[in-house]
């Protein structure tokens, strides 16, 4: 929250050089009034107010107001400020922006109206008419002169601007400066939200939410969803495709609170973060892509227990804060941090509720197998997330198999409708196989690996009927063919035509968990997006507190 002097309390004191190599001296007051200008040379809102104060230094300096500006500009940039728009006043420069601290100002401009003895009369920052007005009337009445008509209703100017933030809040400005005043505080930028305001209606016009109402991230609340992990806040977790923005552990958590996150959510929402900003996942493909694809969290190990993520009944479904949050927490971060915005970078066509949010846990405790962490390389007792690039769930319905074979079987035949029956030497899936259904597998002492074997024998066709042609002209292209498949011609040979090709690159590409509920014989699969280095890949990293 801003701490910008109100009316009644005393103003800092302080004494900065200028341009020149002279100081600027605010410690003794003398004048009826003193009107303090913070600024900043990229700041919009800070040239729409520049000329508003020359407009008054004209009306009110004859009465006995004194006017200094301060810069959080080197001298260079603060020359082309002052130039463009003509201040004539002294200007303080703030290079360590240790009177921004003092003064607590969130934005720029702040405006500042001081009386003798540095008492003030009026504050405000970023631009607001009434706020305006009430300043100028302030210090005409304090200079015994008429309130001079600076604000007029003809004049065009915005009723209220938000203002640019202070360079104070600068990641490792604000952390310098928490030093200097041996406190520890947050360094991003703090946004005022007018009294009048909602603040969700606010922050859905500014842009900052997925269509549905976020948490307000005030200060208290991003404190303590800190307290859910040891990491300093200024951590760089990941830098956020597509702007490849750093997202700070701060960062991360101001999106955990908007997401609706516990605190002992985020170490989980920390790793998610770190896995789809890997180079194997490709996270700027998954959201460039006009397909259907989204990042999908499986998380595993003690944790999933920990924090009651839903790996059972309706687990792909609603009711579960910690599934709901921790996944809408990952696709926030990505739209706010890293500007990977529908219709913008985010060009999927018909898109999908995974969009929202996709997370859930892995039902260990009923799998006949290792667990998914375990297969890939992590300890039954360490905490993960594994990060996929996966369609919405696809049912697979079988009540009458009995053996794993034949189950094994309809599992392969569903697979097999992956993005297009034709589309063999696919990439990834994610088969999320029901308790009732893993039952079959055990008491046939079926491994993941008979599965998938399984799996790729009865979705095996010749490559001649996987081809484009007159009756269905999609299909699997001889672009994509290994080389020694095709002739001279780059067409396949004959022997290749009637190779059997089976629907998954290589076996490893079928990833399985067991999850949902214990009665009804219905697994799922969720489809993924494209393979290789153009496509992405799905990553799993170790849950850090």
């Amino acid at each position: 929250m801003s701490r910008l002097p109100a009316a009644g309390s005393t103003a800092p004191a302080f004494s900065l050089g200028d341009r020149a190599g002279g100081q600027v001296d605010l410690t003794e007051v003398a004048a009826p009034g003193t009107l303090l200008f913070f600024f900043k040379h990229d700041c919009d809102t800070c040239d729409l107010t520049a000329p508003l104060v020359v407009r008054l230094q004209d009306a009110l300096a004859t009465s006995g107001l004194l006017f200094v500006g301060v810069s959080q500009d080197d001298p260079s940039h603060t020359t082309v400020f002052v130039d463009r728009h003509q201040l004539s006043f002294p200007i303080a420069l703030d290079s360590e922006l240790h009177v921004s601290d003092d003064y607590g100002f969130d934005a720029v401009p702040a405006l500042v109206l001081l009386g003798p003895d540095r008492q003030v009369l009026a504050s405000y920052e970023g631009f607001a008419r009434t706020d305006l007005a009430g300043l100028i009337e302030f210090a005409a009445k304090q200079c015994g002169a008429e309130t001079p008509p600076i604000v007029t209703e003809s004049d065009g100017l915005p009723k209220m601007r938000p203002g640019c933030g202070s360079k104070a809040h600068a990641p490792d400005v604000a952390q310098r400066l928490a030093v200097r005043r041996g406190a520890a505080v947050l360094s991003a930028r703090r946004v005022r939200v007018p009294v009048d305001d909602d603040p969700f209606e606010f922050l859905a016009a500014q842009g900052l939410g997925d269509g549905l109402p976020v948490v307000p991230p005030t200060e208290e609340r991003v404190l303590r969803m800190l307290e859910g992990t040891s990491r300093s806040p200024s951590d760089v977790v990941a830098h956020i495709p597509p702007n490849l923005t750093p997202a700070t552990v701060e960062k991360v958590a101001i999106n955990a609170v908007m997401s609706g996150c516990l605190p002992e959510y985020l170490p989980v929402v920390i790793a998610a973060a770190e896995a789809a900003c890997t180079d194997e996942f490709n996270l700027h493909g998954v959201l460039a892509t006009t397909y259907f694809a989204t990042p999908v969290i499986v998380v595993n190990g003690p944790i999933r227990d920990e924090i009651d993520v839903n790996c059972g009944r309706n687990m792909f479904g609603q009711g579960f804060r910690a599934n709901a949050t921790i996944g809408r927490a990952l696709q926030l971060l990505v739209r706010n941090v890293g500007g990977g915005r529908p219709g913008d970078v985010d060009m999927s066509t018909l898109g999908q509720p995974g969009k929202f949010t996709c997370c859930v846990g892995e039902r260990e405790d009923l799998s006949p197998w290792e667990p998914l962490h375990v297969e890939r390389g992590f300890s039954p007792e360490t905490s993960t997330v594994t990060v996929f690039a996966g369609e919405a769930p696809r049912a697979i319905r079988d009540q009458l198999s009995r053996s794993a074979r034949s189950l094994g079987a309809s599992m392969g035949w569903c697979l097999e409708t992956m993005a297009h029956p034709k589309l063999h030497r696919m990439g990834e899936v994610l088969l999320v196989v029901s308790p009732e259904h893993a039952r079959t597998f055990k008491a046939d002492g079926y491994s993941k690996a008979d599965l998938r074997a399984r799996i790729q024998e009865v979705t095996a066709r010749p490559l001649r009927d996987l081809l484009p042609n007159d009756e269905c002209q999609k299909g699997t292209v001889p672009a994509g063919l290994p080389p020694d498949w095709k002739g001279p011609d780059g067409q396949p040979t004959e022997e290749a035509l009637a190779r059997p090709v089976p629907k998954f690159k290589e076996n490893s590409d079928i990833l399985i968990m067991v999850g949902g509920g214990t009665a009804g014989k219905f697994s799922a699969f969720l489809g993924g997006w494209a393979s290789g280095t153009m496509g992405s890949m799905a990553v799993t990293r170790e849950i850090c507190r």
